[in-house]
């Protein structure tokens, strides 16, 4: 089983999963972070990391939430992985309790990385 990174992460991506994850399994986009299922070891300890409940095990995704299994496998293939925390944006809180955002998630390449 893996985790999935959810559309609640769209526009807020705050990484502090990043650092509780032990394999480095979260990879970047520019206003969204995925978790890559091939490396996920399900340790949950990402998951209250999250300050926006955005990280949910596979079996427990809605209906609504299963295409973001697809979409985090997809863009974890695209994505450069990220191994550190960073700053959250500075609009990130106004974003945490907006929903239906799937429409602002940008999948171009994240154009930072830390390695």
């Amino acid at each position: 089983m893996t985790h999935v990174v959810t559309e609640a992460c769209i526009r807020c991506k705050h990484t502090d999963c990043v650092d509780a994850c032990p394999v480095d399994a979260f990879r970047e986009g520019p206003n969204f972070l995925v978790i890559d299922p091939e490396e996920c070891i399900d340790c949950t300890l990402c998951i209250p990391e999250c300050p926006v409940d955005a990280i949910v095990p596979e079996d427990d995704l809605t209906p609504q939430q299963q295409a973001y299994l697809v979409l985090n496998a997809r863009l974890a293939a695209a994505w450069p992985r990220i191994i550190k925390s960073k700053p959250s944006a500075p609009d990130a809180d106004a974003w945490a309790g907006v929903r239906h955002k799937r429409h602002l998630l940008d999948q171009d390449l994240a154009t930072e990385t830390e390695e």
